[in-house]
């Protein structure tokens, strides 16, 4: 009778795991690019930093940091995770390094466009995509964005959080260790975005503290930075961690 019981319990444990919702996070950053004049001091940091928060909210992360970041690699990451996720799911995707007007760049000094990133993301299932993007011009996407931020047959949303406007330069500090954007969004992450008091921290409760404290930190200073988030507001209160 106990293991007939026990066989039950874990089914049903195992149809309620089924169901639950998962977040997928794709975390890469370049601080190598090869290239000496183009290398970072702390992108390879940032990634780093973030896959510790997300590993304490039980997330699925994937990590790729220099040489691996390849425009191939993160194709190849970004096809899977749509694959697996379900309607229910999260998916995060995150880069940190240079970028230039429509897109960041890959190692090997290659352009990965934001219209590429968009033609991925747009085909999964689940309408809770958000990019976040560390790298100079990132608010470039913008001008590839519609009004209903729809794409695909599916209609999925993705809400992109830049770390700078389309005409701004994006920095790191070497006195805080990563990007100002970074920085913030990390510090964010671990509660100190929790407006309410509720130990959640939503989409709208993280870029209201970055946008403060990265204007803050830049403000006066030769590269000024404004984080851009664009995307449907019905996305804004999704809770991305909790603490």
């Amino acid at each position: 009778m106990m293991k007939r019981f026990s066989i039950i319990i874990i089914s049903l444990l195992f149809i309620v795991s089924a169901g639950a919702q998962r977040t997928f996070v794709v975390l890469t950053g370049i601080s190598n690019y090869g290239i000496e004049n183009a290398n970072l001091g702390n992108t390879t940091k940032d990634v780093k930093e973030l896959k510790q928060i997300f590993d304490q909210q039980n997330a699925t992360v994937s990590m790729l940091t220099s040489s691996n970041v390849t425009h191939d690699n993160i194709v190849n990451k970004l096809k899977a995770v749509v694959l697996l996720a379900t309607e229910k799911d999260n998916i995060i995707f995150y880069f940190s390094g240079h970028g230039d007007t429509g897109g960041f760049i890959s190692y090997g000094l290659k352009m990965f466009k934001y219209s590429e990133l968009i033609e991925i993301l747009s085909k999964a299932k689940t309408k809770n995509v958000f990019c976040f993007i560390d790298a100079c011009m990132s608010g470039s996407v913008s001008s590839l964005l519609g009004s209903t931020y729809s794409y695909g047959s599916n209609e999925a949303k993705i809400v992109f959080m830049m770390s700078s406007r389309a005409d701004e330069l994006s920095s790191e500090n070497s006195w805080l260790g990563n990007g100002y954007f970074t920085n913030a969004m990390a510090k964010g992450l671990r509660g100190k975005a929790d407006t309410d008091g509720d130990k959640k921290v939503t989409l709208g409760e993280l870029f209201n503290y970055v946008y403060k404290d990265v204007t803050n930190r830049t403000h006066g200073a030769k590269y000024q930075q404004h984080p851009q988030l664009i995307g449907p507001k019905g996305s804004f209160n999704t809770v991305l961690t909790s603490w």
